[in-house]
């Protein structure tokens, strides 16, 4: 999804999720945007995914498009590579809210 995109969604902000995804083992970030259907989309820019490399990067990104609200997920490969369930699925304990 492209980030232009963002601005629609901005008006709706309880039809979808926005997260901001930091990876284990990179000094990265990425936006993901959770749409109403739960499918997951990386926000990019002419067809290639963004990285950020600072979560104030994102702060001004989102504040730009008019997103007052998202949360913080820590992904880590290592549990998808064993086949083990993934802990950033539980909603309570695997997210930390961004307000700005």
């Amino acid at each position: 999804m492209e980030l232009e995109a963002l601005k629609a969604y901005a008006s709706h902000p309880l039809d979808h999720e926005v997260r901001v995804i930091a990876i284990a083992g990179s000094r990265c970030y990425q936006i993901q945007l959770l749409d109403e259907e739960g499918e997951a989309h990386v926000i990019s820019r002419r067809g290639k995914p963004m990285l950020f490399r600072t979560l104030d990067d994102i702060y001004l990104e989102l504040k730009r498009h008019g997103i007052q609200r998202a949360y913080l997920v820590h992904q880590d490969a290592h549990d998808e590579v064993i086949g083990r369930a993934t802990h950033y699925q539980a909603p309570l304990t695997s997210r930390m809210p961004l307000v700005f």
